[in-house]
């Protein structure tokens, strides 16, 4: 064949192909083309085959740089030109060799090879369609090119290449889509520019659903969000703005593949990958409906921790989502998964920021609300979590969690089980219990009823072992009791237990752990006005060892006496003959105090009362 070529093709002429000159290589290729047509005419296509097999093994394979880019190269573009319509018979033998000619290692070589497909391209237009992934993926890797004149070259050809596939009704989009995806993790700059300007046209042509194939380069243009380049970023954006705006107008939408790539986004370490993946999942909760249900967990978990974010605008987007996502009351029948939904809300408790703790907290509410069957029945896994949740720092986190366990101590296991671990927590932490006692007992009172929680506190501090923390704890909730303007209502009946059986049975069951305290025994016992009983409380500790903190809790004891609670007490004292007892309780009270030094430091300025007491019973303070 190569012998039938040689006598088809002068040798002068294939001399000139491969000259230093470019007007007898020029020439060269004209006689070439004209030669081709002539053969064309006649229908010679065997003869045609034998000159490309001679321009392709004698020339584009050559070892010899000067036959590979002048010979070969020019001569394949100039068979081409002199096939003209008839072309798209010999693509195949026409085509490869150039192709092969763009990884050549001479820069001059893959410049010609880009000249000489861009001119067979102009012939054959839409004929060379079947080649495209081969044309795509090798211009991929020239707009990376070392050489500024083959990267140049290459981007006519790519324009040119983009022309003829939106001209082109055989592209196919489905073949190339392997090829997109595949190269869309490339970091080099040029590339990602030449693969989101394709991307880019190929949306533009309404033949071509771009927008059915999101979600396999969707993760690509993203990565490219944070790109170092602003020109790239700048592109990735918009084309992520005419795919989102496709998708608001668009009734068929892929949305839960690209609900995973978004939910991974949105943890990116860059601000702007952030940002955009939180407002894409934002339109997605609004227009995704059902097909988003299997994802909520996921996208919950993309959202709570961008409530928290360093940038503002996150912030209020996450907040956002976050509201239209509560909003939504999806059927555990139709795939909800409330189990998944409190997996990542337990996941948040754990969180560094505030916010995102407290709208954990707030999801935990909302299926407790709406799913309490399902929620109760994942408690065993979160209720740990929610009873450690007590000792968090922020004050308003407390609280929400106070709440949820209000919720689930409506049930007297659950309730049961909440008031022995606040007790431990304080018999174990002290602090908490300094700093966070009051605010955790009044709030519980608050959402469970005063009477219905001091009755469990006492109930099971009753039994305490540890006698130092019980009678710790009892005062605490002894003073809770006396000062505390939630606890009004408690008090009412206990002022009454004389003559009321509800207060006498409320006070039996207070008096069953208060007694773990003397002063706190004392103190109810004056609120329900059982004087009796509180001398002789009184009179029983003159066999106490009276140390500093029996001193402390007394003159505590003596501080609330003049509070607003025990005013009806101060009042009965106007009339002594009424109240025998108070006096001597009171009397008693003065007799456990320490002489003057002792007295002056502890509670010098309520000497006024002592003077009072001894007013009406007679009796007249020692000298000593």
């Amino acid at each position: 064949m190569a012998a039938d070529a040689l006598s088809i093709i002068p040798g002068a002429v294939l001399r000139n192909l491969s000259d230093k000159l470019y007007e007898k290589r020029k020439n060269a290729a004209l006689e070439i083309e004209g030669i081709v047509k002539q053969l064309a005419t006649f229908g010679e296509h065997e003869k045609i085959s034998a000159v490309i097999s001679l321009l392709t093994n004698d020339f584009t394979y050559s070892p010899q740089a000067n036959h590979r880019k002048q010979g070969g190269l020019i001569g394949l573009a100039a068979v081409t030109v002199g096939l003209t319509s008839e072309a798209a018979q010999h693509l195949e033998q026409i085509v490869p060799p150039v192709l092969t000619s763009f990884l050549d290692q001479d820069s001059r070589v893959r410049y010609y090879a880009c000249e000489a497909l861009y001119n067979i391209a102009k012939v054959v237009r839409g004929d060379f369609i079947i080649y495209f992934n081969k044309i795509f993926d090798a211009l991929c890797k020239l707009s990376a090119d070392s050489d500024a004149n083959v990267q140049s070259a290459a981007h006519l050809l790519d324009k040119l290449v983009k022309d003829i596939v939106t001209e082109s009704d055989q592209f196919s989009i489905e073949e190339f889509i392997p090829l997109l995806r595949e190269r869309m993790n490339v970091l080099n700059p040029y590339v990602r520019q030449f693969l989101v300007g394709w991307i880019t046209v190929l949306d533009s042509v309404p033949d071509i659903d771009m927008l059915g194939f999101l979600p396999d380069f969707l993760d690509g243009l993203f990565n490219m969000l944070s790109d170092s380049s602003h020109e790239i970023r700048q592109q990735a954006d918009a084309a992520l703005s005419e795919f989102l705006q496709e998708i608001k107008n668009s009734p068929n939408v892929d949305y839960g593949r690209m609900a995973e790539i978004l939910v991974r986004r949105a943890g990116s370490t860059d601000e702007f990958t952030r940002l955009t993946s939180i407002t894409w999942i934002n339109e997605f909760v609004k227009l995704g409906g059902e097909q988003l249900v299997p994802y909520y967990a996921d996208i919950l978990g993309a959202v709570l921790p961008c409530i928290s974010d360093e940038e503002e605008k996150i912030r209020v987007v996450a907040r956002e989502t976050n509201e239209e996502l509560r909003a939504i009351k999806a059927d555990p029948a139709e795939g909800f998964d409330i189990g998944a939904i409190l997996s990542i809300a337990k996941r948040e408790l754990n969180s560094e920021h505030e916010a995102t703790r407290i709208e954990a907290l707030h999801w935990f509410f909302t299926l407790l609300d709406r799913y309490c069957a399902e929620f109760l029945a994942y408690l065993n896994d979160i209720f740990d979590p929610l009873l450690n949740a007590l000792s968090d720092p922020s004050d308003a986190v407390v609280l929400l969690v106070l709440e949820v366990h209000a919720r689930i101590a409506e049930e007297s296991h659950h309730f049961h089980h909440l008031v022995s671990y606040l007790i431990r927590t304080f018999h174990n932490n002290h602090f908490v219990l300094e700093k966070r006692g009051a605010l955790i007992v009044r709030r519980l009172c608050v959402l469970l009823g005063a009477e219905k929680v001091y009755r469990e506190f006492s109930t099971i501090l009753e039994s305490e072992v540890d006698l130092d923390f019980a009678s710790v704890m009892v005062q605490v909730l002894n003073l809770i009791l006396l000062t505390s303007t939630e606890l009004g209502e408690l008090r009412s009946p206990l002022k009454k237990s004389l003559v009321d059986s509800c207060g006498k049975d409320l006070f039996q069951s207070l008096y069953a752990s208060w007694r773990h305290s003397p002063m706190a025994t004392i103190s109810l016992c004056l609120l329900a006005q059982a004087y009796n009983h509180a001398s002789c409380v009184i009179q029983s500790l003159g066999e106490e060892d009276i140390n500093v903190n029996f001193l402390v809790q007394l003159d505590k004891l003596i501080r609330l006496l003049e509070t607003p609670v025990f005013a009806y007490l101060r009042l009965q004292l106007l009339e002594p003959g009424k109240h025998t007892w108070l006096l001597k309780t009171l009397y008693g009270l003065l007799m456990l105090l320490p002489q003057v030094k002792l007295l002056t430091r502890l509670c010098w300025e309520r000497l006024y009362i002592v003077g009072f007491i001894c007013l009406h019973s007679k009796v007249r303070p020692s000298r000593s």
